[in-house]
């Protein structure tokens, strides 16, 4: 068993504001299994305490006095570089969040749920993130489904889903045409999908990324996506940053002249 499964993660935070200093540390003070091990007010002070420290995971600001939250985390060797949330007012840093293997986005004011999902993140990743094993094992993503159709038991691979949506306390799994209901919550469900091929839209629903042709920004930081199928999703401005650093790895999506502004999305 990995030693570090147990451990509690050790957290820094690098922010100039101390209100925000504080929010965060009372929002991880209500989660065990983080303790809090330095707070840096800026970019400066944190790029000479973050090498001495080696902490677990760093809540980083983008935009700070002196070095900028990037920067900080551009100076530290990667094979040191801890997992990192980056917290930001503006969505426009997605392709520097990528470049930097960030664990998650964080677009202020923080959204509690979005937070939540951004420490479920952390916990699936800290295992895996020895630095004295050469070759970590990857982490282990669902790939496929157990659900009733029926009276038959049907496996749906995730390769086949094109998106999922919300359905109470279940989860619609939209594949080939057809449509399964899987008994869990859509939250629950985002956090076993590998975030480099599902990323959660919207509060209630999950897509699949190669099946995104089209995005078109809405006036109200909000996007308008387009699938394959001709299937159109809002993509809500909570989760714009995350999802622009997932497609930032793939070829841009175009503009969507095409989506006449009257068409409702399904989400």
């Amino acid at each position: 068993m990995n030693p570090k499964t147990n451990a509690a993660i050790r957290v820094a935070i690098v922010e100039d504001e101390p209100l925000a200093r504080l929010a965060l540390k009372v929002r991880l003070a209500q989660h065990s299994g983080f303790e809090v091990v330095a707070e840096y007010a800026d970019g400066d002070s944190a790029a000479q305490g973050l090498p001495l420290l080696r902490p677990d995971l760093v809540f980083v600001d983008v935009e700070m006095p002196g070095k900028s939250g990037l920067e900080v985390l551009a100076g530290l060797p990667r094979d040191q570089r801890p997992m990192a949330i980056l917290l930001t007012a503006w969505d426009g840093f997605a392709l520097q969040a990528f470049d930097l293997a960030a664990l998650d986005y964080l677009l202020k004011p923080i959204d509690d749920e979005r937070f939540e999902e951004a420490l479920a993140r952390a916990r699936h990743a800290f295992p895996y993130r020895r630095i004295d094993v050469p070759s970590a094992p990857a982490a282990a993503w669902t790939r496929s489904f157990t659900v009733r159709a029926g009276n038959r038991i049907v496996l749906v691979d995730c390769a086949d889903i094109e998106r999922i949506e919300a359905d109470g306390d279940y989860a619609t799994l939209h594949a080939g045409g057809k449509t399964y209901l899987v008994r869990e919550r859509l939250q629950a469900l985002a956090l076993r999908l590998d975030p480099a091929v599902f990323q959660r839209v919207h509060r209630s629903s999950i897509v699949r990324l190669d099946r995104v042709v089209e995005l078109r920004p809405l006036t109200n930081r909000d996007a308008l996506l387009r699938l394959r199928d001709g299937t159109l999703m809002r993509a809500s401005r909570t989760y714009m940053p995350a999802l622009a650093d997932a497609l930032a790895c793939r070829s841009h999506p175009a503009a969507l002249p095409s989506i006449p502004p009257n068409v409702q999305p399904v989400a």
